[in-house]
């Protein structure tokens, strides 16, 4: 095996599990995948150069099956925490696997109160990924910058790439991105990725935006609201909220509402009465109201016409979809929906949704941000692995510094979006240089994110 290549055994083949396989195997890595599921081993089979294995990951034969003993990494992503939990156990005891991954969904194992149980010396996990904790975050960040699509920190909140939707009011239509700089000074951003139909591509110096355009820009943070403002956005944040679903997701979505936005009035609607009543014991200030979702009624008196946002989040991709629609019909000025489905993904505005947020894409983006090698500090995927944002730090030995950003020969489908140094962002132009131990932010389309990666990897450098 090369030097460049992870082995990488995955435990749990359902959604999470098939992408991340996908993603990892299209970057050539050696990538194995268990699952008890004969349907899902032939899905496998049929559609990934990967090796498929069926059986328990938890099984000590059933790794050894795998060749755990020379494994760089675990990933167990079963529907079961427990299974992942032995996965884990197993890999770590008997086959010294070096980094651990696993998805932990029930949150009585993650309370504070039982932190000491995931260690070296108890059930040996590197890294948990709690999927309802983070799509909360995800929805709750989206309630910051109104009217994004999506909305990712980096580099400790300095920098955001957000997702926005170009409609006929936005002023930057029809202008050459080239000439963005000098029409419009106070606009300090870098337009990374389009979307324009089903093509997600990186725009040259030439591009416009059109009408329908989805496009992903870099920004300092405290330069946002005046980036918004040009694309035509200018709501202040969401004071009215209703939720519909008061699962985990919508519990932790409520949670972080009543946390960041103290004067916020939250409305949870519940169908289930048992779980009704024990979220009214456990919110702060929201009111929980029991009944159907989709009902005119309930819509009434949860208010939803007068609602600055509505968060569909149960445990079905359909009812959120509707509920999302009726809510919009019923006045609500925004509706954004959760949806396990990708298809999904890309339909949410030419059905007259705002946003779809995908458990599964949040997921994986988590996961691969502790799968990449060097100096990568983090990584988030964009419509279900249509391209990825990658912050990494430029290293002394790496090609990139010292040099015009306009004369590096950058890999194709690939755009740096900001740099950040000493705290400081700066939006690059084609003078800009990049210096040693600066962060970089840049987009990488699938068929560039291994030539991305190699960038800031000047050696081997494992997880501890």
């Amino acid at each position: 095996m090369s030097r460049g290549i992870m082995k990488v055994i995955i435990c749990g083949a359902g959604q999470v599990g098939y992408n991340i396989a996908r993603q990892l195997a299209a970057e050539d890595n050696d990538v194995t995948i268990i699952d008890q599921s004969a349907e899902l081993i032939q899905k496998i089979n049929d559609s990934l150069e990967v090796r498929a294995i069926r059986g328990f990951g938890s099984q000590p034969d059933v790794l050894e099956q795998a060749e755990a003993d020379g494994a760089d990494m675990l990933i167990a992503v079963t529907q079961s925490d427990e299974v992942n939990m032995m996965a884990c156990q197993v890999a770590h005891t008997l086959f010294e696997v070096p980094l651990k991954i696993a998805r932990i969904r029930n949150q009585a194992y993650l309370s504070p109160l039982w932190s000491r149980l995931f260690s070296r010396e108890r059930i040996p996990i590197d890294h948990i990924i709690s999927p309802e904790m983070e799509v909360a975050a995800s929805i709750a960040r989206r309630m910051e910058v109104p009217g994004a699509l999506d909305v990712i920190s980096l580099h400790n909140d300095l920098v955001k790439v957000v997702g926005v939707l170009c409609t006929e009011n936005c002023p930057l239509l029809h202008t050459p991105l080239r000439q963005l700089t000098a029409l419009f000074p106070d606009l300090d951003i870098e337009i990374v990725a389009m979307v324009r139909g089903d093509r997600m591509f990186v725009p040259t110096a030439d591009e416009q935006m059109v009408p329908d355009d989805e496009v992903y820009f870099a920004v300092a943070t405290k330069h946002l609201a005046r980036a918004m403002s040009a694309f035509g956005y200018e709501e202040p944040q969401a004071k009215r909220v209703v939720v519909l679903g008061g699962g985990n997701v919508g519990y932790f979505l409520t949670r972080e509402v009543e946390k960041r936005y103290p004067r916020a009035n939250i409305r949870i609607i519940e169908a289930d009465r048992a779980r009704a009543q024990l979220l009214a014991q456990k919110v702060e200030r929201a009111i929980v109201l029991l009944g159907d979702g989709l009902d005119e009624a309930v819509f009434e008196e949860a208010n939803v016409a007068a609602s600055d946002l509505f968060v569909a989040v149960t445990n079905n991709d359909e009812t959120n979809i509707l509920g999302g629609l009726l809510a919009k019909r019923s006045g609500a000025r925004r509706a954004v929906v959760l949806t396990n489905k990708g298809g999904f993904a890309g339909l949410s505005t030419g059905i007259g949704l705002d946003a779809v947020v995908s458990p599964r894409s949040i997921t994986v983006s988590r996961i691969l941000q502790h799968v990449r090698r060097g100096r990568i500090k983090a990584v988030h995927s964009l419509r279900d692995g249509g391209a990825e944002i990658i912050e990494a730090e430029a290293l002394e030995t790496t090609e990139l510094i010292n040099r015009p950003i306009g004369t590096l020969n950058l890999p194709k489908d690939s755009k740096i979006g900001a740099i950040v140094r000493d705290d400081e962002v700066i939006i690059p132009r084609p003078s800009t240089e990049i210096r040693a131990g600066d962060s970089v932010v840049m987009l990488a389309l699938p068929t560039a994110i291994k030539k991305v990666e190699k960038l800031f990897s000047v050696r081997i450098e494992f997880f501890i």
